[in-house]
């Protein structure tokens, strides 16, 4: 295998975008996913010893959580622009390698055998571009009519990362001007010269809708009147002094990074009684573009939610809740945490379950950058009126 050795190899990670078709109401790569952030996942992906440095391209609004991803791991985060091109355009000009691989966070899947594949093909090739060929017939259509098909023999599935050796694609760059291309190697090829395809992977999927998130996830049963919701909340670190967790503030040497209370429990409670009525998520209902709801009590925003659920026929039979932390230590407070949410949710206490264990030093919440909780709500039909 021919390698980089001599070489500095640069990372730019995209993360500016909104990702609305998502639906979450904020920045998808901040939605969480297996545990953690989806973002936190990719970033993950390259702290590899192949690679010497990750910018990252944040929007400003999304710029202090980011940051708080990014800092265990070294990495650089600038401000992206209004579009993608802009956002890979600002990240480049803080790169320092003389490779550079540009890869969208929206896709956390990547192994590391793609990126030494990309990373080898920049070398021999001076380009590697991840693809998949179309499976598929592709045809083009104009108002719901079949005009023509292509040859899928020559067709391929683009993916990320995307290998160039930096000035190269930094000049490319610079001179499409304010032009907008939708991926890396379309600009290189119309300024540079023909891109090296590298064969992709079919597990290095995109994250673009809400479903996307639950890949992996079992279905829930449901049925005779009887719903089930499943809720999932993630925050990371930041400085401060207390958590809370379940309406209890607890004593901690760092707070947790939100535009609320930043209550995982609640959050993820919340998320799940929503789900299980078949409504919008907590993102809709309390978005995190609402001044009003900065440093908002969670529990209170649960309640709201509940008369939602209670509007569409429905009311909560029990919960259960399950969190992930490695600090602060949980049990002292649990039973608390139960009677807070049997009060809110207005059921017995008996019916309100609350496990909290740690993740054995591994992954995002054992490395200690954040809490995650997960919660399932089973709803009966009521009767209104």
């Amino acid at each position: 295998m021919t390698t980089a050795k001599n070489l500095k190899v640069s990372a730019v990670i995209a993360a500016a975008g909104r990702g609305e078709r998502a639906g979450f109401g904020k920045n998808k790569l901040l939605a969480p996913l297996c545990g953690a952030p989806a973002l936190w996942h990719t970033l993950e992906k390259f702290d590899i010893p192949e690679v010497d440095e990750v910018i990252i391209a944040s929007s400003a609004e999304d710029f202090k959580e980011i940051s708080a991803l990014a800092s265990p791991f070294g990495y650089k985060v600038v401000l992206g622009g209004k579009t993608r091109t802009q956002s890979v355009k600002n990240a480049l000009a803080a790169v320092t390698g003389d490779i550079v691989l540009i890869h969208d966070g929206a896709r956390p899947f990547v192994s590391r055998g793609l990126i030494l594949k990309c990373i080898e093909s920049v070398v021999r090739f001076g380009s590697g571009i991840c693809a998949l060929p179309c499976t598929d017939t592709i045809a083009t259509s104009n108002y719901g009519l079949i005009t023509g098909c292509h040859d899928r023999h020559s067709l391929y599935r683009i993916q990320t990362p995307q290998g160039f050796y930096t000035e190269d694609i930094r000049r490319a760059y610079e001179t499409a001007g304010d032009g907008e291309y939708t991926d890396d190697s379309r600009v290189y090829c119309e300024f540079c010269g023909f891109p090296r395809v590298v064969e992709g992977e079919e597990s290095n999927k995109k994250l673009t809708f809400a479903g996307d998130f639950a890949l992996g996830l079992p279905a829930l049963p449901a049925g005779g009147g009887v719903r089930a919701g499943f809720g999932v909340d993630v925050h990371c670190f930041c400085e401060g002094n207390h958590v809370t967790l379940g309406g209890v503030k607890i004593d901690c040497d760092r707070a947790l990074l939100a535009h609320s209370d930043g209550d995982v429990v609640f959050h993820a409670v919340t998320d799940a009684l929503l789900s299980a009525a078949g409504l919008k998520d907590i993102g809709h209902y309390f978005p995190d573009t609402d001044s009003s709801l900065k440093g908002a009590d969670s529990a209170h925003m649960c309640k709201i939610a509940l008369n939602e659920v209670k509007k569409a026929g429905y009311a909560p039979l029990n919960i259960s809740v399950s969190v992930q932390a490695e600090k602060p230590r949980l049990a002292p407070h649990i039973q608390k945490i139960t009677q807070n949410m049997a009060h809110v949710l207005d059921i017995p206490q008996n019916c309100v379950a609350v496990a909290a264990g740690t993740a054995e030093k591994l992954g995002f919440v054992g490395k200690g950058l954040g809490i995650t909780a997960y919660a399932v709500a089973l709803l009966k039909e009521v009767k209104n009126g």
